[in-house]
């Protein structure tokens, strides 16, 4: 019963996290949202955002903030029943689980793993590793580690396409039958370094989770360790009842944790992730989940005593649909042709000696700091501004640029769904007064300078009316128009940059601010 419990929980939170990043709309995190927010490490990351501002707010608001009660919670759970987190909330963890299963399903032998001591030198190097490159800010490797974060980059980069994919071909039959349920979106590589990152993890988890189960949990994840140290002192665990046990091996040859050892009766609840499979085919009720005594008899937590076991494996009950191959090729743009059926060539990133950074993220610093690189604001913009960065010293976590898109005044998704506080919460009055840079005029560019022709697509979709068009010689009132910046009045939203005809490169882009600026 607790593993069908367990199983289930599973279920619900993997494909409820799996949608949020698959979901491009957004719709879906209005109801989901909080299933990211209680992931261990942005909690971590955005307990730290709070006490970043500290200095500026009341202590008692701050120290009971939502993910400071998270954190709180999600260590009492562990105290309480074990690495429940691991087995049931983690995605990456129960995707693990999930491989493990369908490789079960293939290999037709009855013994897949076996006891195996603790790489506690590995596990433990790996979290010092860990939190030195969090305090030292070296943002690239911890992102790299994250297990949330990890899992987000796998769905986003190789799930998501196929997803997106498959929304066109529905997009396409509801137009033959003149309905609008579907739309069709765009599909093209965000970042190419970030892809290879992404299906490399997809890989090694992959190959680790196929041949030994939770491998990758109990010796790379840093977050398992942690909970592994916490869970030494669970205080409801599985116990192996020595009176009844008879030795036959078949809860070590089932843990996929690899941590039971059936000759000492003894297990590494370092390593153990609760998933109940044990006590599960236990075929002599042997193994209870509850309060551990010293002479290993336990007080029962389940409702397991007294009934026989049934020897046959209880995996059927999981019945998720197996996930499509990934490391797909994602660039499928088709060309796009003007009036004249000329080729409009696509445009090209400028030289920003300053990356944009979102609304809400107050700084460069403070985005950098807390952006775990999970990727679920680029799942969600609507626009395609949002990509992962490929500068190596903010690898992965997104940055903003106007090649397909630009920020629209009245979108607030990211600050929407940012789990760890590395873009704050805002509304659309809010973002209105937020400068994330200010546009730059590149005379070498221009339109009506380089071609003779009347332009000023600039000035006219200027939301916030920053660019004015005035003629190119005072002194003649003939002579072409280009356009003026008033840096006070522009936001940098990159509608300029977006919207401006010149090719390759736009006649005027967006140049971000280290410091955001609200007016």
């Amino acid at each position: 019963m607790l593993r069908k419990i367990r199983v289930t929980l599973a279920i619900v939170f993997f494909a409820a996290i799996t949608l949020l990043f698959l979901d491009f709309t957004g719709t879906i995190h209005a109801w989901l949202g909080w299933m990211a927010k209680i992931q261990f490490l942005p909690a971590i990351f955005a307990l730290h955002a709070w006490l970043g501002w500290m200095a500026k707010i009341q202590f008692l608001p701050a120290i009971f903030a939502l993910n400071t009660v998270v954190i709180i919670a999600l260590i009492a759970i562990t105290l309480i029943f074990g690495r429940i987190y691991c087995s049931v909330i983690c995605p990456l963890g129960v995707f693990q689980d999930i491989v493990s299963w369908i490789s079960s399903k293939r290999k037709k032998k009855k013994a897949r793993f076996s006891y195996s001591p603790a790489k506690s030198w590995l596990r433990y190097s790996i979290l010092a590793i860990f939190i030195i490159a969090f305090i030292a800010g070296i943002h690239s490797l911890v992102a790299l580690l994250a297990p949330y974060s990890s899992y987000g980059r796998i769905v986003s980069n190789l799930f998501a396409p196929i997803w997106q994919w498959g929304n066109n071909v529905l997009a396409s039959v509801a137009e033959h039958y003149d309905s609008y349920a579907f739309y069709r979106t765009d599909v093209w590589l965000k970042s190419l370094s970030t892809f290879i990152i992404a299906a490399l993890t997809f890989c090694i988890v992959i190959v680790l989770a196929w041949k030994n189960g939770r491998t990758y949990c109990n010796t790379v994840c840093p977050v398992g360790t942690v909970l592994g140290f916490l869970s030494k002192y669970a205080l409801l665990k599985p116990v192996i009842d020595t009176d009844k046990c008879k030795g036959c091996s078949l809860c070590s040859r089932k843990c996929k944790a690899s941590c039971i050892d059936y000759k000492n009766h003894t297990i590494d609840y370092s390593r153990c992730v609760d998933c109940m499979d044990c006590i599960d085919n236990c075929e002599f009720d042997a193994i209870h989940y509850g309060l551990r005594k010293k002479n290993n008899h336990v007080i029962e937590n389940d409702d397991t005593k007294g009934k026989k076991k049934n020897p046959a494996s209880r995996r059927t009950f999981i019945t998720l649909s197996a996930l499509m191959a990934a490391e797909t090729v994602l660039k499928a743009q088709e060309k796009k042709v003007d009036g004249g059926l000329a080729i409009i060539e696509d445009k090209k990133i400028p030289n920003r000696a300053t990356a944009i950074v979102p609304p809400g993220a107050i700084s460069h610093s403070n985005f950098a700091t807390h952006c775990t690189a999970c990727q679920l604001c680029v799942s969600v913009c609507p626009n395609g501004v949002l990509r992962p960065s490929t500068d190596i010293t903010r690898l992965m976590q997104p940055e903003m640029s106007y090649e397909r898109g630009y920020c629209r005044p009245e979108c607030t998704k990211c600050s929407e769904v940012c789990p760890t506080g590395a873009i704050n919460l805002i509304d659309i009055a809010e973002k209105s007064a937020i400068h994330i840079g200010h546009a730059v005029w590149v005379k070498e560019n221009c339109v009506p300078l380089t071609d003779g022709v009347e332009c000023g697509n600039c000035a006219r979709h200027c939301p916030t009316g920053a660019i004015q068009m005035v003629n190119s010689d005072p002194a003649d009132p003939e002579s072409p128009k280009i356009p003026v910046v008033n840096i006070e009045r522009c936001i940098g939203c990159g509608a300029c940059e977006n919207l401006c005809p010149a090719r390759p490169f736009s006649a005027i882009y967006v140049e971000g601010h280290e410091v955001h600026r609200t007016v």
